[in-house]
């Protein structure tokens, strides 16, 4: 290792490789060996020799990547894409290895960021700014050029969306995350090159899976997470919907069991979840 090289992991475990050239492999199994990660390379070293991946050649960095039943058998692994070629690696501790392959990718990187793009719904009139990546366990921390500091909590996301849009004259990616700040919905819209936009759009896609809508609701449930999306007090929404108090407290019980909503006061105030606020924009967008 060169001097400017750090050592970040170095431990046992098991890998493979599934894709070559853009062609999955058949007959694939796991190899046990060493897994070794640095600042600039990650080797991956087996009885049958030694693979290196120079980290600035990674595309993605994902989660499953199921090929045949010997690889479905390993359940916490992280699949790895350079090009067109697809690794998967299992350490143990895949989560903190996958963390820590986003920090050492993206810490100290300038992206755009457009913040809020959208506040309550409302798209704001704001312009693209350069900003400093750093990736923590719980957040996206970005220090803004202004000097000022946007912080994105994982398990706050609702949405992830990827795009392609013109950013300061240029066709770019760029991701679009909803999450809160006080309480309030907004959008933040982050751009780069293609790389760091598909890594970030990996730490943010992590928490709205965490936080995904896949729940069957009536249409009073509907209807009250729409009047709360929509900025409608929860001690209101029984007048807002015409509907009797006691009806509306016992959707509120069942929201708050369901994990969609969180109860601020024991006076049944409620405030949406990232799981809630995907319910209520998805039926928003329906009607």
């Amino acid at each position: 290792m060169s001097k400017s090289e750090r050592k970040l992991l170095d431990t046992t475990g098991r890998f493979t490789q599934v894709v070559r050239d853009g062609t999955k492999l058949g007959d694939i199994g796991w190899t046990d060996g060493r897994i070794l990660l640095s600042n600039r390379r990650l080797i991956l070293a087996g009885a049958d020799g030694k693979r290196t991946i120079q980290l600035s050649k990674v595309d993605t960095i994902e989660g499953r990547y199921d090929v045949n039943q010997a690889i479905a058998q390993v359940t916490d692994y992280v699949s790895v894409r350079i090009g067109r070629d697809v690794f998967l690696v299992s350490t143990g501790e895949s989560e903190d290895f996958e963390r820590t392959l986003h920090k050492t990718i993206l810490d100290g990187n300038i992206v755009l960021l457009k913040h809020p793009a959208i506040e309550g719904g409302v798209v704001q009139n704001v312009g693209w700014k350069k900003a400093r990546v750093k990736i923590g366990e719980e957040a996206v921390n970005l220090a803004v050029e202004d000097g000022s500091f946007v912080r994105i909590e994982i398990d706050d996301i609702g949405t992830v969306e990827r795009d392609e849009r013109s950013v300061r004259s240029a066709e770019r990616p760029v991701l679009e995350a909803e999450h809160t700040e006080e309480g309030t919905s907004v959008e933040t819209y982050l751009s780069g090159n293609e790389k760091h936009c598909s890594v970030l759009g990996s730490v943010l896609e992590r928490g709205a899976e965490q936080n995904a809508s896949s729940i069957d609701l009536g249409k009073d449930e509907e209807e009250v997470l729409m009047a709360l999306y929509s900025g409608v007090s929860s001690f209101e929404v029984p007048e807002f919907l015409d509907m009797d108090p006691d009806d509306v407290e016992e959707i509120y019980e069942e929201l708050v069991e369901l994990d969609v909503l969180q109860e601020v006061r024991i006076r049944r105030e409620v405030a949406l979840k990232p799981r809630g606020r995907n319910i209520a924009s998805e039926s928003m967008n329906s009607q």
